[in-house]
């Protein structure tokens, strides 16, 4: 039985990719600053640290045939689009992507995973928000329009260098905007389709929710369950990346916003207002990974969102508070 590590395990996408993971018949250790919040781990082995020290990296990588590396400093619009957390942002994560890979190499694990992201598309071409250019090999000239952005760029040119060195595996792919239940709802870090789904939960018939910006800018998101697909996929296949794991079925803000009501049964109305938004549009271009791994999206944003919405009505009702993340900072 082969042995792998995910590193973040205990978030919200990592939580997902374990239990696939475990469905497929691997032995999975978990490694990460907190266990999972919504519900039980399958991870056969988690442990609960702190992946910029050397000796707890050591540690996890240690008899593990292969990584999948999703831990980050990350957040939503409000959290990385600031400018507030840009030096832990930078800082944490690509500590955390040096020591992986260092001391996995030198422990012997034989492939890698990295989850880099869309954020390290060129600014400039996301200026339209109904004609974005996210192609793969649109990255260069780079013009990331976030200190996130650039650091994953760097990563992935990093895990490639190792890859040419060192003879290591690697497979990287830019995830676009994914969502589903257990992911951050309330609690700074949360992005789009789950704070919109809040905020039309909370709010009675009749009242308003808030949007940042004019509602206009673009984006596509992909339910939790299609990215896993993608990534095994990946992992699976002889093909290193980077490729997009994301969906073409772009929406306006505005209009994700207008989707979470009538799925809610809710007529409300829509104050838009100054805030952090990042690009004016963005959208998953999914012909080198259909060309290569034969993946797409089996289902629409609406179903998705459906049982999205209903997960975190749920926590609503119950009066649950998402618990704070621990805000990294620079050691």
């Amino acid at each position: 039985m082969s042995k792998v590590l995910v590193c973040g395990g205990g978030g919200f996408i990592g939580n997902h990719l374990v239990k696939r993971l475990k469905a497929d018949g691997y032995c999975v250790r978990v490694a990460d600053l907190k266990r999972n919040e919504f519900s039980p781990s399958a991870a056969d082995d988690f442990r609960v640290g702190d992946l910029r020290d050397l000796q707890f990296t050591r540690e996890v990588v240690d008899e593990i045939d292969e990584v999948y590396q999703l831990a980050a400093d990350m957040g939503g619009a409000g959290y990385i689009f600031t400018g507030e957390h840009d030096a832990a942002v930078m800082h944490n994560s690509a500590t955390i992507n040096l020591n992986v890979l260092e001391l996995g190499r030198s422990a012997g694990v034989q492939k890698f995973f990295f989850s880099s992201s869309a954020c390290i598309y060129p600014e400039y071409n996301q200026l339209d928000p109904d004609n974005p250019k996210c192609s793969e090999d649109s990255a260069y000239p780079a013009a990331p329009d976030s200190e996130y952005g650039w650091e994953k760029l760097f990563s992935e040119r990093l895990y490639f260098a190792y890859m040419r060195n060192f003879g290591v595996e690697v497979r990287v792919a830019r995830f676009h905007n994914i969502f589903g239940p257990e992911g951050s709802w309330c609690d700074g870090r949360e992005k789009a389709p789950a704070a919109i789904c809040r905020k039309v939960a909370q709010a009675d018939s009749g009242g308003e929710i808030e949007i940042w910006g004019d509602g206009r800018q673009t984006r596509s998101f992909l339910y939790i369950d299609e990215c896993v697909e993608g990534v095994r996929r990946l992992m699976d296949s002889p093909f290193t990346g980077p490729v997009n794991i994301g969906s073409e079925e772009t929406i306006t803000i505005n209009g994700l916003a207008h989707l979470a009501m009538d799925i809610a049964g809710k007529s409300l109305s829509i104050r838009n207002l100054l805030g952090p938004t990042g690009v004016r549009g963005r959208n998953s271009d999914n012909r080198l990974i259909q060309e290569r791994l034969s993946w797409k999206p089996s289902q629409p944003l609406r179903k998705g969102l459906e049982i999205t919405y209903r997960w975190i009505e749920q926590q609503v009702a119950i009066c649950k508070p998402a618990q704070h993340l621990p805000t990294p900072s620079l050691p």
